[in-house]
């Protein structure tokens, strides 16, 4: 535990004195306290009128779904604090600095995945206090019961976070300039729909697809949250007037966590090979 303790110091204390990190960071919390004016939000679907707050979005156990997967747009912002924090390290030379003042290249790579840790801690508990006051004023259904019916949204949503912060990390390592990182995470993405696409439409199914793609790297953490629109009230009753049987959702299975978990052990092991591997 002390040395937890002592590698989030460091970090900390290199992102206090990062202008860019410092803004981003910011900028992360404030948009995301934005989530309560969707309330305010209506739209037109042909003849029928939307309200979302009319559609139940802030109801208790529904607003644990909603608010993760809104809150998940904006991880972006998270993401560039990740990717610089791991090649400033190469811009500044610092890391052979770390090294010689005492850490190990082990201590090197846990300090930046503890600082994921509590980074994606901090975005799940500031998503549960939003989504709990929001819930407590809106909601339909305030018993014990249904509060935390489906409350392990949270649960996916921190390891979602995670997953991507790994990956970006080490992309970071690997390739030690950001724009690189981040271009090459965002052609990744492509390549996987290309691929997904490949086997729906050329080679297998809609089914066997999805069971091959669950376990490509973005996916496979994507999958942590699926879209809850189609739980909404307007949307099943849009879907049954365009002869549309939506389908009743039925929770993320479990594997979907592990694999996830798998993916980020991943991350982190060659992270520590890269960073070994290389002349400092």
């Amino acid at each position: 535990m002390k040395n937890f303790v002592k590698l989030i110091e460091i970090e900390l204390y290199k992102i206090k004195h990062h202008k860019l990190s410092r803004i981003l960071f910011l900028s992360y919390f404030i948009l995301l306290s934005g989530i309560a004016l969707i309330a305010a939000i209506r739209f037109n679907l042909g003849n029928i009128e939307v309200h979302l707050a009319e559609q139940g979005i802030f109801n208790f156990p529904y607003i644990w779904h909603f608010n993760t997967w809104v809150a998940d747009f904006l991880t972006f912002f998270l993401l560039i604090i990740v990717v610089s924090m791991v090649t400033n390290e190469y811009t500044y030379r610092t890391v052979k600095q770390n090294l010689i003042d005492g850490l190990t290249k082990k201590e090197f790579v846990l300090s930046k995945f503890y600082f994921l840790i509590v980074l994606s801690l901090l975005a799940t508990v500031f998503v549960f206090v939003i989504s709990f006051i929001l819930g407590l004023i809106y909601s339909d259904f305030t018993s014990s019961g249904i509060i935390f019916k489906d409350s392990y949204f949270l649960l996916a949503f921190f390891l979602k976070l995670l997953g991507i912060f790994s990956l970006i990390m080490f992309l970071g390592f690997l390739f030690k300039r950001a724009a690189i990182a981040l271009s090459f995470f965002f052609i990744w993405l492509i390549v996987e729909g290309i691929l997904y696409g490949i086997l729906r439409w050329k080679i297998f199914n809609k089914e066997i697809a999805e069971q091959i793609t669950q376990f490509f790297p973005y996916t496979s953490i994507k999958n942590l949250l699926p879209e809850p629109i189609s739980r909404l009230n307007a949307a099943k009753n849009i879907g049954k007037q365009i002869g549309e049987d939506i389908a009743k959702f039925e929770g993320i299975p479990v594997q979907n966590f592990i694999i996830v978990v798998i993916w980020i052990v991943i991350f982190l092991y060659f992270s520590h090979k890269l960073l070994l591997k290389r002349d400092l």
